[in-house]
């Protein structure tokens, strides 16, 4: 029978939590405190075991949706914060059938410290001549749940309706974000203490939260004074102080500064409202505010600009007569020279003009003028009216700022009669350029003409960057080098002149190709092929693409041997088949598909190894504890693809104990083949409690071990006293142990029923005893039949608590008989430990069982301790006393 089934989930709790209720249309709501651990696992049942995945919805509409997954059965957050809140979801999926979700909601508490603010308003009563001052005290806080306000007066608590002058209200718009408590037409009395306390009304342990807000006749909103100046125009390098000072306010405003641009520079100093900027920089420049906050009225700010002086970029450009049809520069004609920076403050930018290191004034012939900023600011023009031989020199712009500190700069530009505009060409045998990936190309265009220009590099036959990452590069000397060429940097590259440095014409273009060959790409690049020995294995290797890709060849290898060669005509793959596979035949096949740049390769690692067994997790494994110092277990598995190899002959099972490193090794022999889906069992034994235990099985085939599955087994068991030292039965042991029938008892320190889902009304649990045999230790006993006493606590607790029973089963040869219960009992028995005992006489072989039965809900669980079973008739009946041992361990029940 196969044991293939598809995956199911559940979600459990573990960290710290406040409460998980039931929704009715959806999963738990789990409600923590923020900064508490919350700690979610997912239970998965399925074979081949489930791989399970944990993702998260954001909580908010503000937040996207984070597929940041955890493929682990615990999600484990520390210190959750409230942005951590939504909804978590475990997804589950073994292949068969559809994936299992499920999911629950993690609400995060919180209450932020409240802030009271302060609104005033003075209205004029026309014809009456009095003046009404109306306050308004609005208490705010960020929380979740949703806040419950309370007003207090001294210590005398504000309600609407309690005071004529006073009115209590929430803004419909904010939602319940709020409370206003306004003070209408101020009277003596209302200049007093007011406290406005925030609470969630003690979830999750969350205190209330208060704060003081004291109102007098002087209350007043802040006000601040800059002493600075605006702007502040500085040069790199200088110290630069902000002074704020507060000309007003009651209570005392606090200060702080704020950049436009950002946070604050890392090594700026505030100190008592002043500013302190240490070794400015460029980057530091932008608008700095001083903001005064006393929480009356709007806060109180005033700004200041920073500016850092700079100059950069330094350009130039010849633009020949424009009236003239004519690119070159000529006798006679008109000739512009430009020059531009970048200037900081650009009102301080000045030019001025040299020939031949002379200075040059602006004259008729020689026209100096400034651009218009808003069309090109920066830029300073030298016109060259009718130009004469003796005009021929080198021209200099020199670039200055008025304010001095900042080095000028100087451009020159030489006019002759060798000053030619450029010209652009490729060298002959440079396009198209061939290159082998990998390699180091350079793309060279020759630029001629005086001034030579900068030269700019781009993409020619798409919209595509270049190798730094930018749409266009720039060259000086009309090389383009790059360095590790891919295959996706093939294609056209246009190189043309910048009208920078260089004559304001149109501009030079030039196109060169570049061919980048490189191997075949093939497929599969790794491929691993299991079957076994007399079979026939296919094997096939294909090209998805090579440059250049004709004279493709192939050779297909077993290691280093030879075992087929030939070139490709019309197809693009190529096929190599063994007939039928033998010993020799094992190993690492390749298939080189060969052009003139080298191979590409694809892999076949043929082999008979078995796969790997997939281990049985969906049956809960107890076994018989032979000894009471030792446990065992069953362990179960099937086999992955047993067919596709040679039969499997045994298993070798190696187990340590976890924190060792010693393997013990043994072989688990098989008969006959295995049938996909089958289960296999094979009982562990004398493992010592309550260690846990690492075990690995490896199947074994003629062709030798093939792949390992490794898995934990945990002692997880409970140990119920069973009398003292003389206890007559015959049991090798008299612990308890855990059966689950409907749903399960779980054990710790003491045995209990978790009644949350997905358990329902009437659902049962049942814990099953060892069979115990009837040998009086007194073999000359008149009591006939013996009588046994069997004593236990129990804690019944809460307002859904269902029923719990104790009973007798007969053993009768290899059947078993239910005699019924001898002791019942249902209902909420009160938050405490109470122990019962009951007398038995059984005539045979015995079980004992408790049931435990679910109620109508979650609020209260059944759990039992310290189970005697002893010889002879139990004592008085037990008194109601608690049992102190386990108060503290039931306190959460």
């Amino acid at each position: 029978m196969s044991v293939f089934s598809p995956p199911t989930v559940r979600i459990v709790h573990s960290g710290h939590t406040c409460n998980v209720e039931e929704e009715r249309y959806s999963e738990r709501v789990y409600t923590i405190r923020e900064g508490e651990t919350l700690e979610l696992t997912c239970l998965v049942t399925g074979h081949p075991r489930p791989q399970i995945r944990w993702t998260k919805t954001a909580g908010s509409v503000s937040d996207r949706f984070q597929d940041s997954s955890v493929f682990n059965e615990t999600l484990h957050i520390a210190k959750i914060q409230r942005h951590q809140g939504g909804r978590y979801y475990c997804k589950a999926e073994n292949g068969l059938g559809s994936p299992a979700i499920k999911s629950i909601r993690v609400d995060v508490y919180y209450l932020d410290e409240p802030v009271v603010t302060v609104h005033q308003s003075i209205g004029e009563a026309k014809e009456q001549f009095y003046y009404e001052r109306t306050v308004f005290l609005r208490c705010i806080a960020n929380s979740n749940p949703p806040i419950r306000y309370s007003w207090y007066r001294g210590r005398d608590v504000l309600s609407q309706g309690s005071d004529k002058g006073v009115e209590i209200y929430e803004p419909f718009f904010t939602q319940g974000e709020t409370k206003i408590l306004k003070l209408k037409n101020l009277r003596p009395k209302d200049y007093a203490n007011y406290s406005c306390i925030a609470s969630i009304r003690n979830v999750c342990g969350i205190a209330d939260r208060r704060v003081v807000f004291r109102l007098t006749n002087k209350t007043a909103p802040a006000s601040i004074k800059l002493l600075v100046e605006d702007p502040i125009v500085v040069n790199p390098g200088q110290t630069v102080s902000l002074v704020c000072i507060t000309t007003g306010g009651e209570p005392t405003p606090s200060l702080n500064w704020t950049l436009s641009s950002g946070s604050l520079p890392e090594k700026s100093l505030m100190k008592d409202g002043t500013l302190t900027l240490p070794a400015i920089a460029s980057e530091d420049a932008g608008v700095y505010s001083c903001i005064a906050s006393n929480n009356v009225g709007n806060p109180a700010k005033k700004s200041t600009t920073i500016i850092v002086r700079a100059l950069k970029k330094g350009r130039f450009w010849i633009t020949p007569d424009p009236y003239h049809n004519d690119d070159n520069i000529q006798i006679g004609r008109e000739v512009k020279i430009s020059c531009q920076v970048e200037a900081t403050p650009p009102e301080e930018l000045q030019f001025s003009w040299l020939k031949n290191g002379r200075a040059l004034r602006s004259s008729e012939r020689m026209v100096i003028t400034q651009t218009d900023p808003d069309i090109s600011p920066g830029t300073t023009n030298l016109d060259i009216i009718d130009l004469k031989f003796t005009d021929f020199g080198t021209y200099t712009c020199v670039a200055s700022l008025r304010g001095g500190g900042i080095p000028e700069i100087s451009i020159d530009v030489n006019i002759s009669s060798p000053t030619v505009p450029p010209n652009l060409t490729v060298p002959r045998g440079k396009s198209p350029m061939a290159v082998r990936e990998g390699e180091t190309v350079e793309l060279e265009c020759l630029v001629s003409g005086k001034p030579k220009p900068i030269i700019l590099w781009s993409r020619a036959d798409k919209e595509a960057p270049m190798p730094d990452g930018s749409m266009q590069m720039e060259s000086y000397d009309g090389v383009l080098r790059i360095v590790n060429v891919s295959r996706e940097m093939s294609g056209s590259y246009r190189c043309q002149t910048s009208q920078y440095n260089g004559f304001n014409v149109k501009p030079r273009e030039a196109v060169i190709e570049l061919i980048v060959h490189y191997p075949p790409a093939v497929e599969p690049v790794w491929q691993e092929v299991r079957q076994g020995l007399g079979r026939p294995v296919a094997m096939n290797c294909r090209v998805l693409r090579a440059h250049p890709s004709r004279v493709l060849r192939y050779e297909w290898r077993l290691g280093s041997r030879l075992l087929h060669a030939g070139t490709f005509d019309s197809r693009d793959d190529t096929d190599y088949t063994i007939r039928s596979l033998v010993r020799e035949g094992y190993g690492e096949y390749t298939c080189d598909i060969i052009n003139e740049v080298g191979p590409g390769r694809c892999t076949f690692l043929v082999t008979g190894k078995a796969y790997p067994p997939e281990f049985y997790y969906d049956t809960y494994n107890p076994l018989w504890q032979n000894r009471p110092r030792v446990y065992g277990y069953k362990l179960q598995w099937t086999q992955m693809n047993p067919n596709a190899v040679d039969r499997i002959m045994a298993y070798r099972l190696g187990i340590r104990q976890t924190g060792q490193q010693r393997w013990w090794e043994q072989d688990i022999p098989v008969e006959g083949n295995i049938q996909k889906g089958e289960l296999i069992t094979h009982n562990l034994t004398e493992l010592i409690r309550p260690e846990a235990y690492v075990v690995r099985l490896t199947p074994i085939t003629r062709f030798g071990e093939g792949d390992s599955s490794t898995r934990v087994v945990t002692y997880s068991g409970i140990y119920c006293r069973a009398g003292g030292t003389n206890n007559p039965l015959s049991s090798p042991n008299h612990s308890l142990m855990c059966v689950m029938i409907v749903f399960v008892w779980l054990s710790g320190f003491y045995m209990y029923i978790e009644t949350s889902r997905p358990r329902k009304e009437g659902d049962t649990a049942r814990l099953l005893s060892p069979t115990f045999n009837v040998a009086p230790k007194n073999p000359h006993s008149i009591t006939s039949p013996p009588a046994y006493c069997f004593s236990f606590y129990y804690h019944m607790y809460g307002k859904h608590i269902g029923k719990s029973s104790d009973s007798l089963q007969r053993c009768k040869g290899q059947s078993t008989s239910d005699a019924g219960p001898v002791w019942s009992l249902s209902g909420n028995q009160g938050d405490r430990w109470r122990q019962a005992k009951i007398s038995i006489h059984p005539t045979a072989s015995f079980q004992v069982m408790f049931e435990g039965i679910r109620g109508p809900g979650i609020e209260g669980d059944i759990a039992i301790d310290d189970v005697t079973l002893e010889e002879g008739e139990c004592p008085d009946p037990p008194s109601n006393r608690m049992y102190q041992a386990c108060i503290s361990m039931v306190t959460g029940l």
